[in-house]
């Protein structure tokens, strides 16, 4: 048995399929996976991301503590609320997690980690907090969920009061802030709009509910990796890890290497690794009929090889999608080992989806 979420037992009595996941029992699907999908791409689905772990970073320096901690510069994050996509990198470069940080305030900054790595994360975060004198707290209060697509923000404010309503629905991409208890993010990882939610765990069964009444559709961890891939979102464990740098894993836009007197762990192997590059991750469209899956061997025309790291059939674009680790300067035709035959496919940059519509 593996770890459950406050909304464990709310999945079982829905008629989930239940699979393990990072330590943690949590539903694969409810009904079928493509209607899943289609309904977060067409209107709005809520999926159960309390199995991720919230940690609250309190202290005079916890700027200070987070400029050395991570890739990204939060020295971007100037208004209270706003969120930072980042990756935390070991010595050697390496992609410990790829998290999101919020700008409380100045002795304040809420940080969300993935469930497979939390303990490691943890671990690393607080060995390297007391030199900045920083609390690390983490929230197992929370639950946390996400409800993602074209109606979700506007079906959500149903269930806040007046005054409540009106700020999440004011609230800027990439924003985040106290509202009726909850703590409201216009963030996600789906490619559409939506909420992501931190609220009292005691709420959560409730809140379920009603979104369900109001028409949210229940969605489950296959469905979610059909639409993160489709948005050209990477998955920790897959597309990047402690044997990947960011700049072989499509994530050089998550790292700030201005100014350059900001001395952040991982920073001088990432110098030597832009100084010699060796391999990008891009996006493959599979042109045979085939289904294309991680760790799928990859061959360039010149004979050089490289290999899947995510794939799946896309819902929405109707053929098989990648992401690949290939040698740097790869154009655009590949073919792709399935069960040894060479298949063709077309070398793409990613999102694939955005928003509902394709973009390529």
């Amino acid at each position: 048995m593996g770890r459950r979420t406050p909304l464990f037992e709310l999945h079982q009595e829905l008629g989930a399929r239940i699979v393990d996941f990072g330590g943690w029992d949590m539903p694969v699907q409810y009904t079928s996976q493509i209607a899943e999908h289609h309904a977060v791409r067409h209107r709005a689905g809520i999926f159960d991301v309390s199995h991720m772990c919230v940690v609250d970073l309190k202290g005079a320096r916890v700027r200070s503590f987070l400029q050395h901690l991570l890739a990204n510069d939060v020295g971007k994050l100037k208004l209270p609320g706003k969120a930072l996509y980042s990756c935390m990198l070991n010595e050697a470069g390496g992609v410990i997690d790829d998290l999101i940080v919020y700008f409380l305030s100045e002795s304040a900054f809420r940080m969300v980690v993935n469930a497979g790595t939390r303990d490691k994360d943890l671990a690393w975060i607080r060995s390297v907090a007391p030199q900045f004198d920083v609390e690390v707290l983490e929230r197992s209060d929370y639950a946390m969920v996400a409800i993602q697509g074209p109606e979700a923000r506007a079906i959500t404010a149903t269930l806040l009061s007046a005054p409540g309503a009106q700020a999440a629905l004011a609230l800027g991409s990439f924003f985040g802030r106290e509202i009726d208890g909850w703590f409201v993010a216009r963030t996600g990882y789906t490619g559409e709009d939506g909420f992501e939610v931190m609220l009292p765990a005691t709420d959560a069964v409730r809140v379920w509910r009603q979104l369900n009444a109001a028409g949210v559709a229940s969605c489950g961890l296959g469905a979610r990796d059909t639409l993160r891939l489709e948005a050209g979102m990477n998955l920790y464990g897959n597309d990047m890890d402690e044997s990947t740098h960011p700049f072989e894993s499509g994530l050089a836009w998550t790292v700030a290497m201005q100014p350059a007197e900001r001395r952040f762990i991982g920073r001088e192997a990432l110098e030597k690794a832009l100084a010699t590059p060796s391999r990008q991750l891009v996006g493959l469209v599979l042109e045979d009929r085939g289904v294309l899956r991680s760790h799928q061997k990859v061959v360039l025309p010149d004979g050089r090889t490289g290999e899947t790291t995510s794939g799946s059939f896309s819902p929405t674009l109707e053929r098989s999608i990648a992401f690949a680790r290939v040698p740097v300067g790869t154009l655009q035709q590949v073919q792709v080992d399935i069960r040894g035959k060479l298949l063709d496919a077309r070398v793409v940059k990613p999102p694939f989806v955005r928003s509902g519509q394709a973009l390529i």
